[in-house]
């Protein structure tokens, strides 16, 4: 009889402890998206938990195809890969107002790590974003300087990582007068949120 008591005390202690679980990985689901290049898919979860201005800034320009036929522009192998703000003349697209800086949110700029681009102005993030190729650690939030605030993470590429690692390895030159562009495009032929 203890036996069987104890077998479904444990059956009932397990069970709620999978329910509870299960519960929390409902409340905290983030979204994803699918961005296809001339070089691959890669699938994105934005972390709206941690970074939600920059999440909803992102899928702003998301849903009304704004990412759609742009460029990665600025290529630096063992640093990042930065896209979202220039077509396939590198001529720069019009944006929407600049956001809040999300920098202090915890999150770091690890390997495959989406970032938001920006100026020397803490608070400049538009439509352009980066994703970390290596693990940058002097883009981290450090303090409340300007020099210190860094960029802000907003999302992690999770499946289609070898597409970054293709995308890095793209030979670059000067174009327009800027540098480190690709020779050859590598086009963002789409993001569409993964349904």
């Amino acid at each position: 009889m203890k036996r069987v008591f104890a077998l479904c005390l444990v059956i009932f202690m397990f069970g709620c402890q999978t329910g509870g679980e299960t519960m929390k990985e409902v409340e905290s689901e983030n979204p994803i998206v699918v961005m296809e290049t001339s070089m691959g898919t890669m699938e994105i979860e934005l972390y709206q938990d941690k970074a939600p201005l920059s999440v909803e800034n992102f899928l702003a320009y998301v849903n009304e195809g704004y990412y759609d036929g742009l460029i990665f522009h600025r290529i630096i192998e063992g640093f990042m890969v930065q896209g979202g703000g220039f077509d396939q003349e590198m001529k720069q697209k019009a944006t929407k107002d600049p956001i809040k800086n999300e920098a202090g949110n915890g999150l770091t700029n690890d390997k495959y790590t989406l970032a938001m681009a920006r100026t020397n102005v803490v608070d400049s993030a538009t439509s352009q974003f980066f994703i970390n190729v290596e693990f940058n650690t002097f883009l981290n939030h450090r303090d409340e300087s300007a020099q210190g605030f860094g960029y802000a993470v907003f999302g992690k590429v999770i499946k289609g990582m070898d597409v970054a690692d293709k995308i890095k390895r793209v030979p670059t030159g000067n174009s327009n007068g800027f540098q480190d562009v690709p020779i050859e495009n590598v086009i963002i032929e789409k993001i569409s949120l993964k349904s």
